[in-house]
């Protein structure tokens, strides 16, 4: 997890550290750190299977039923609600009253509190039932780290154990500034604020009123959690602010690792100057059009749609097909490949203007070939292991955003499963024939190839295709007919023969019949227009294949 520098804050008075509550679920590093405070001379209070992990490491320990005289019960659930302990953590030690009430009450203050939560978002993820996700609800857990982060002043709390090399190295400063606890303070605010979301989306999404509601899979409300990674230089204009966040919630449900999610937001910089708004931007649409596809793919985009998009033979070899489609519109764009960067695939990108270039990696000699170019930015960016290409996500509660395309709109935000092209209509060769003659298997793994590429084409989206290759593509325009000219006007004479997607129906023959007329074989498109009739018996008088897929791809 990208860590807030509490050590760059303003130096303040630093509040030693004399007792320790200790209560965590995820127990890494926890006997280093135990080990830790008992030689700085910290009392260690703890609960049940902690307290255990800690006695075991031959670290003293203090029981919070010691503390309380109550033991725990209600297997588990009632450990540390008691006002010996939270009296002890909300006790402002800057106000005299408190510092008499506790005296009368004989209670000592705690000066740390590290806890983390039950896994609440990750057994969701799992699959396990309602009753085992409501068990993994933690009460007394957030409730201490409210308790210690509203009294930041007098207490520090750590919910993350990547923090407690920080708690180390406080201790042998005299301990933590307030300034530090402020920050620490923070960080827990966001962490129980990110629990609640989960568990609130996951009972909307589990426990709706209406039975039409709970069917839906779509919870009441839905909420999420971002961190900023980073402050960009400015927007998508220079007069436009910027930054980038990452979405924390694939991350808190254990699905992927910090700093290694899929998507772009978690891509490392390998290389270059810091990425701008628009490189970010850019790079998603890359991202999305290359790693739809098993077969070595490159994807060249400019102003979030492909000029060029093709699989090969390896990927050098897809390089060089996708940048013939469209050369001109290459230069300063960004590339996705969909596997290793290799020493001849750097060799091709290197001769040519390039902004961004991003893959899963990069071989050393590759790397040395492209960081010669100050210029070029490379990312790293994970395949997508935990969220795999071509699997939809099912509505479900805990972490809606995670699972989800969304996007803003004035009062609120629209919420979509993602656009997978794995719909039994999706490949060609399960689609109707409509009119023509039955496509060759060259013809119908170029349509399959193209029905894939157009997907991340904008609307209206016309691709042209041909060797496992884009040789022409119409994107972004408001009819069909337009978007058909500007693909065949970019592929030239490489039109003929080739093959066309189209991601919705032909509202009319008009669009066809440029295809048609520019040499086109064969169309693969969705149908379900009311003038399909027309576009039909267009095809047929051409002698070209039309294939129906019953499947829309429409990318706005």
């Amino acid at each position: 997890m990208t860590q807030i520098p509490i050590g760059r804050a303003p130096i303040s008075p630093r509040t030693p550290i004399r007792r320790a509550l200790i209560s965590v679920y995820d127990k890494t590093g926890l006997e280093d750190l135990a080990s830790g405070l008992h030689a700085a001379g910290v009392e260690i209070t703890s609960t049940g299977s902690t307290a255990a992990r800690i006695s075991a490491a031959g670290v003293p320990v203090t029981e919070v039923e010691e503390l309380t005289g109550f033991p725990e019960c209600l297997d588990g659930r009632v450990k540390t609600l008691h006002p010996a302990v939270h009296a002890g953590l909300l006790a402002d030690t800057a106000n005299p009253e408190h510092e008499a009430q506790l005296a009368h009450l004989g209670i000592e203050p705690f000066q740390l509190v590290v806890s983390n939560l039950y896994p609440f978002e990750a057994t969701v993820a799992s699959g396990a039932s309602p009753q085992e996700c409501v068990e993994q609800i933690d009460i007394g857990g957030p409730a201490m780290v409210r308790a210690a982060a509203k009294n930041h002043g007098s207490v520090t709390v750590i919910t993350d154990p990547s923090r407690y090399a920080d708690v180390l190295a406080a201790l042998a400063e005299g301990g933590f500034t307030r300034d530090q606890r402020r920050h620490l303070a923070a960080e827990a605010f966001a962490h129980t604020a990110a629990y609640d979301l989960a568990v609130a989306s996951w009972f909307a999404a589990s426990y709706a009123p209406d039975e039409i509601t709970r069917d839906s899979g779509w919870p009441q409300v839905a909420g999420a959690l971002w961190r900023r990674a980073d402050v960009l230089r400015y927007g998508e204009n220079p007069h436009q602010r910027a930054a980038l966040y990452q979405d924390l919630s694939a991350e808190r449900a254990g699905l992927s690792q910090s700093g290694q999610g899929s998507g772009i937001a978690a891509a490392e910089l390998l290389h270059g100057k810091p990425m701008s708004y628009n490189n970010y931007v850019d790079a998603d649409a890359a991202r999305r059009a290359a790693y739809d596809f098993t077969e070595p793919c490159v994807a060249i985009v400019k102003h979030s749609n492909p000029c060029g998009i093709a699989i090969g033979a390896d990927l050098a070899d897809a390089h060089a097909k996708a940048n013939a489609c469209d050369p001109a519109s290459a230069f300063g764009g960004v590339i996705a490949a969909n596997g290793p960067v290799t020493a001849a695939l750097a060799r091709q990108i290197a001769d040519v203007f390039t902004e961004v270039v991003i893959a899963p990696g990069f071989d050393a000699e590759a790397l040395d070939i492209l960081s010669k170019s100050k210029n070029v930015r490379l990312l790293r960016c994970s395949l997508g292991g935990d969220d795999p290409p071509q699997t939809p996500p099912a509505p479900s509660g805990g972490n809606l955003l995670a699972a989800m395309e969304w996007r803003p709109v004035s009062g609120g935000i629209l919420l979509q499963t993602a656009d997978r092209v794995n719909e039994p209509g999706d490949d060609p060769a399960n689609g109707e024939l409509k009119a023509g003659p039955a496509a060759t298997p060259a013809q119908l793994a170029d349509l399959a190839f193209a029905w894939k590429a157009c997907r991340s084409v904008k609307s209206n989206a016309i691709l042209l295709a041909s060797g496992g290759a884009s040789v022409g593509v119409g994107m972004g325009q408001v009819n069909r007919v337009d978007s058909s000219r500007l693909a065949v006007l970019r592929a030239g004479d490489r039109a003929v023969g080739s093959v066309a997607a189209s991601d919705a129906y032909f509202p009319f023959a008009d669009g066809f019949e440029i295809l048609a007329q520019a040499g086109v074989a064969a169309v693969v498109e969705p149908g379900g227009s009311i003038r399909d009739h027309l576009t039909i018996t267009a095809a047929q008088d051409a002698g070209v294949a039309l294939y129906f897929t019953g499947v829309r791809h429409f990318y706005h």
